[in-house]
């Protein structure tokens, strides 16, 4: 079971979008997929079609009340497992502050449900792909000292490139909580290959980054913009859109990684 956390605490640079999509794409690909929604905003767990103010369990219940994860999972309309947000989850670093290994109650839950799916006639999931809140709040921390590594979506402009920098400086500094840390790949989102601004972005994120950036380019799709209104990742939506297809690459270079 590889633990992929989708980060980055800069905003709208197609964060939940590549959540929703790789995960739904990788389910295409007949791998087993879980998604988890660490976003109080909840954007992912509607995405995938699921009310969020209709859940009985939520994220929130396992980092707080010890619920386990199998326990608050639900299938998503769109065919893969869902563990969900809400409003919930707002202000839960406050609520957390106190507790004792407040930045390992994720990871602790990850361990048990693998140790439960060890023994299930299912077994384990493929991957476990986690949409983290565009911050670098305590969320966020239990989301990178429980995964494996870390994408980065990125848009490519000036000051998206300044964010990388801080949370390149956050996951080098977290290592110490959790060795296993590393940034698995950044990948390009919101590409117009016509901007130059984008290409000259992108050429400097290539010669940085070498070998972890994605040759994937997420391109700016106007299907990618309304698969979410519909509750439905877009391969779900408009399969041969421009969207699907570059997430559908993008989930075929994540598991040839895996190989």
């Amino acid at each position: 079971m590889e633990i992929i956390a989708i980060a980055n605490q800069k905003g709208g640079v197609g964060k939940t979008t590549t959540a929703v999509n790789l995960t739904a794409s990788l389910a295409a690909k007949r791998k087993r997929v879980l998604l988890i929604d660490l976003d109080p905003q909840g954007n992912a767990t509607s995405g995938t079609g699921i009310d969020k103010n209709d859940l009985e369990l939520t994220i929130a219940d396992v980092l707080l009340d010890d619920v386990s994860l199998q326990d608050a999972t639900v299938m998503s309309p769109a065919g893969f497992d869902v563990i969900g947000a809400n409003r919930e989850l707002a202000g839960m670093d406050v609520t957390l502050m106190g507790q004792t290994n407040s930045h390992e109650l994720l990871q602790t839950a990850m361990t048990n449900l693998v140790e439960a799916q060890s023994s299930s006639k299912e077994g384990p999931y493929d991957y476990v792909i986690m949409d983290c809140a565009p911050s670098l709040n305590l969320l966020t921390i239990n989301a990178l000292v429980a995964t494996d590594g870390v994408i980065i979506p990125m848009q490519c402009e000036y000051y998206a490139l300044e964010g990388l920098a801080d949370l390149s400086q956050t996951i080098e500094r977290l290592t110490e909580l959790n060795p296993k840390l590393y940034i698995r790949g950044v990948v390009r989102t919101l590409f117009d290959a016509r901007n130059t601004l984008a290409r000259d972005v992108s050429a400097e994120l290539e010669a940085h980054f070498g070998d972890i950036m994605y040759k994937t380019h997420i391109p700016r799709n106007i299907r990618l913009a309304e698969a979410p209104a519909h509750g439905l990742p877009v391969i779900a939506y408009e399969r041969w859109s421009k969207g699907a297809r570059a997430y559908q690459k993008l989930a075929a270079e994540v598991i040839k990684q895996s190989r």
